[in-house]
């Protein structure tokens, strides 16, 4: 049997794991940006404070990508406090998660080690195996010079080559590159032919140098745009009235696209209808894999109301996850209900109005006697207020006790008052959920936070995921 300490353990690494899922230190619907960011540091502070090794055991999870370095900074910055199996097991696990991380995340980090005066023997070897794993380091240099400049600098590290040593740090000492990138940047500050040679974000500063009309350069330049280049430009242009051409959507994650489809205007929806339709099922079922089908019969509650909207900084994000869930849940259920909170039919033309009436919804859904019912929603269930959770809790204690239907609540949002994402019901177990494509991780996940499993469980959990992250098994146990 385990110990009370135990018990607040665990409940402590899962209040962790969802913040660190869903918060990003941006604004919300509930709250602003300071107060997500004053939360999140208090949480980060504790969790490394109290539980160093589950601390670092949360890198195998789903968490987003500020925590993820957020958490490697701070076991950087405290490798003093760390014994050697500890540094060792961190070690392993830092650099398979630098591994994942865009390169741009990547570079911060060490700028902000840096700025820390971070300057131990492990940080300059994270960051020296880093930078020898590039593919393409002269297009580094040039896309993010400034970054690998600072970091060779802070680690003591050589350039790979002369050439490039020259270029990071006296980049017009010389009059002829070998490398055609290096070339291209040289031959780009006096000759626009060379502009349209480069990466976007580097070539557009020089168009601007070159007075280069906008449009022609957007032109010409995207050949060597990015497919998540493309849909920003096209998203901006799309927030400023224009209407940009149509991005090609295969191959498009599940979530991102569905970010994607609730930019278009509702008009656009409807003429697209049979292309947007295809390539969010095409997506969800990527997916699903081998999982498709599999899950039975099941039901989901999804929150489309003006909560839903989120914030300037993450403009219809939690409605653009329960989109994406729906598509996903329909690909993983044997058979599949939706029920928005709006009582609306036709998810593509979905849009952010309204109250929250939840437990009503959740009543629809298991008059359907599904097997499993996910709710995805911010928790905010105002009408009427509260019940939500007086359903969820008679369902469980007199109805179903037996937990015939397995239920669980995905929350976008993080609440920074609370230090964890909105619970909806003790009855039943809530997760952060950020990207749909981490949904079955979360739905497992969830099995802790129900509190019928322990520490120990999810030790093993930890263990197996950071052994799926490294590419082996882990000696050290995350206790």
């Amino acid at each position: 049997m385990e110990s009370y300490a135990d018990l607040v353990a665990a409940d402590d690494v899962l209040l962790f794991v969802n913040a660190a899922i869903t918060s990003t230190g941006q604004r919300e619907f509930h709250s602003d940006g300071g107060e997500q960011r004053l939360s999140l540091d208090f949480l980060h502070a504790y969790m490394l404070g109290n539980y160093r090794d589950l601390y670092a055991g949360v890198l195998a999870l789903d968490i987003n990508d500020h925590n993820a370095v957020l958490v490697i900074r701070r076991l950087l910055e405290s490798s003093g406090e760390a014994t050697a199996d500890q540094r060792r097991s961190e070690g392993r696990l830092i650099a398979a998660r630098l591994a994942t991380l865009p390169p741009q995340r990547v570079y911060g980090l060490f700028d902000a080690l840096g700025r820390a005066r971070v300057n131990n023997r492990r940080s300059r070897a994270i960051m020296r195996d880093w930078l020898s794993t590039r593919k393409d380091p002269a297009f580094d240099a040039v896309k993010y010079r400034g970054g690998l400049k600072r970091a060779l600098r802070h680690a003591h590290l050589a350039p790979a080559t002369e050439e490039l040593g020259t270029f990071v740090f006296t980049p017009l000492a010389r009059p002829h590159y070998a490398t055609p990138v290096l070339e291209a940047w040289r031959r780009a500050h006096f000759e626009q032919a060379a502009v349209y040679e480069l990466p976007y974000t580097v070539a557009e500063g020089f168009a601007a140098k070159h007075g280069i009309p906008r449009n022609v350069f957007l032109e010409r330049i995207a050949p060597r745009m990015t497919r998540l280049e493309s849909l920003r430009l096209r998203e901006s242009a799309q927030a400023r009235g224009a209407r940009p051409e149509q991005v090609d959507l295969a191959g498009m994650p599940l979530t991102r696209l569905a970010t994607y489809v609730l930019s278009l205007p509702v008009d656009d929806r409807r003429r697209r209808r049979a292309e947007l339709t295809e390539a969010l099922e095409a997506a969800a079922d990527r997916v699903a894999g081998v999982h498709r089908g599999s899950w039975g019969k099941v039901s989901a509650v999804l929150d489309d109301s003006y909560s839903a909207f989120g914030s300037v900084h993450k403009r219809r994000r939690p409605l653009a996850v329960a989109l994406a869930c729906h598509h996903l849940l329909g690909a993983l259920a044997a058979d599949y209900t939706g029920l928005w909170t709006s009582g609306r039919t036709d998810a593509l033309l979905a849009f952010p109005h309204g109250p929250t009436p939840v437990g009503r919804r959740i009543l629809d859904a298991l008059d359907t006697a599904p097997s499993r019912l996910v709710i995805v929603s911010d928790g905010w269930d105002n009408a009427p207020p509260g019940l939500a959770a007086e359903v969820l809790r008679i369902w469980r204690t007199r109805l179903d006790p037996e937990r015939r239907t397995s239920v669980v609540h995905l929350n976008p949002v993080y609440d920074a008052a609370d230090f964890d994402v909105r619970r909806l019901s003790p009855t039943v177990p809530t997760a952060g959920i950020r990207d749909a494509e981490d949904l079955p991780a979360l739905v497992e996940l969830a099995q802790f936070a129900e509190g019928r499993t322990g520490l120990a469980e999810l030790i093993t959990y930890l263990d197996t995921r950071a052994a799926r992250l490294t590419g082996g098994d882990r000696r050290e146990p995350a206790r």
